[in-house]
């Protein structure tokens, strides 16, 4: 009899509480509460990674098939600024997809540098999908490091 009076799904609850802590999260993180599919009316943004090493910070960007020439870098109150375009290639007539997971279109992602940074001698470079943005960290940033006497 208790069994009857169960709700027919016991995840729903589950579902509805998941629901409203996501549109919580986008409301702080965005301000606005988010579609659910904003990821994928973004187009595509591709994997970034941040590295730092004594002298220098290395941000490297996931980007396989785009023209390098494509890219355009930018660094303005220490946020670093990566934006690009992926063009679909031309789709041949008579050709017929049946699945198709690849993004296209523009992207933009700032990065947050936690050092000071020579501006004037960043370099970039593109070798087999992957862009490597180097900065040079300046004088100041880099890390003094102190011998301690053992006695």
């Amino acid at each position: 009899m208790a069994w009857e009076l169960m709700n027919t799904n016991p995840f729903e609850d589950t579902e509805k509480e998941r629901s409203e802590i996501d549109r919580l999260w986008d409301t702080f993180l965005f301000g606005v509460p988010q579609k659910r599919d904003f990821w994928e009316e973004a187009g595509w943004l591709p994997a970034v990674e941040v590295a730092e090493t004594k002298n220098e910070i290395v941000v490297n960007v996931e980007a396989p098939g785009m023209d390098p020439k494509k890219f355009d870098i930018s660094l303005s109150g220490g946020t670093l600024t990566i934006k690009g375009e992926k063009k679909q290639e031309k789709v041949e007539e008579g050709e017929n997809y049946h699945l198709t997971e690849r993004r296209y279109g523009t992207f933009t992602r700032s990065i947050l540098i936690p050092q000071e940074v020579e501006g004037g001698k960043i370099s970039a470079s593109y070798k087999e999908g992957i862009l490597k943005v180097t900065l040079p960290k300046s004088e100041e940033a880099k890390r003094k490091e102190i011998k301690i006497k053992v006695e």
